[in-house]
């Protein structure tokens, strides 16, 4: 499936980032590639749009951030959870799975 460009995928862009960082801290590259694996390459994200987006969530008290050594044992930034961040994954979580139920019920969509 050719990789999704659309404006959609950035309005859900915090709850993508929230649901990369659930199991633990992940630099931002990391996140990323989660995202694009968990998508089978549908979802990729530009690093315009991520670091921004996880700057907003750090200055929103949703992610905290620390420096560390990525795999390749350069510095990089790890974001992680915050308790609040943690919250407010299951809020948008929530509301996603009932948008994306009601718009599947106006589509007429079956999934299989």
């Amino acid at each position: 499936m050719p990789p999704s460009r659309s404006s959609a995928l950035y309005g859900n862009l915090n709850l993508l980032i929230l649901k990369s960082l659930e199991t633990g801290p992940q630099h931002g590259l990391a996140v990323a590639r989660m995202i694009r694996s968990a998508s089978d390459d549908v979802l990729q994200i530009e690093e315009g749009a991520l670091y921004p987006a996880l700057h907003r969530l750090e200055a929103d008290g949703l992610v905290k951030a620390s420096w560390g050594a990525s795999e390749t044992n350069r510095r990089a930034k790890y974001y992680a959870l915050t308790a609040a961040g943690r919250r407010a994954l299951a809020r948008e979580l929530d509301s996603w799975i009932r948008h994306a139920l009601a718009v599947s019920r106006v589509l007429n969509l079956t999934w299989k």
